[in-house]
């Protein structure tokens, strides 16, 4: 068995930042792409891989803790979050990180867990209105 953490066979295991519910998530590649494929019970969400990368240099030059104000795709996203910042056509994409249309949200709650377990940011954990930034 591999040791390797991050994959389809060992992905990395995760609690969203209330400590509420546990979810996995790995990186695989669809299509040439690298994405973060992200099970949530039965539900499989992705997200581009570089998301990763992006999201750090972001709260980098935000340089102050960001709220993370995850939402549904099909809800309009609270302004100056990194929710708002993974769907906006100012990031370095142009518009949404999430990749399957309809799950394309909760870039806010999913994402952040996993760049604190990968040692790039500092998560808060309390019950409502967490915010992230960057180690």
């Amino acid at each position: 068995m591999s040791t390797v953490i991050g994959t389809k066979e060992n992905p990395w295991p995760l609690k969203t930042p209330p400590q509420t519910s546990e979810y996995e998530m790995y990186k695989d590649e669809k299509d040439g792409k690298a994405i973060l494929v992200c099970t949530v019970g039965k539900t499989v969400l992705h997200y581009d891989y570089r998301c990763i990368n992006d999201l750090q240099e972001m709260l980098k030059q935000h340089g102050d803790w960001i709220e993370l104000g995850s939402a549904d795709e099909q809800k309009p996203a609270k302004e100056g979050t990194v929710e708002a910042w993974g769907r906006s056509p100012e990031n370095p994409i142009g518009g949404w990180y999430g990749l399957k249309k309809g799950f394309r949200g909760r870039f806010g709650m999913y994402v952040p867990p996993l760049m604190e377990a990968l040692g790039l940011a500092e998560v808060e954990h309390n019950p409502r209105n967490n915010r992230m930034r960057a180690l």
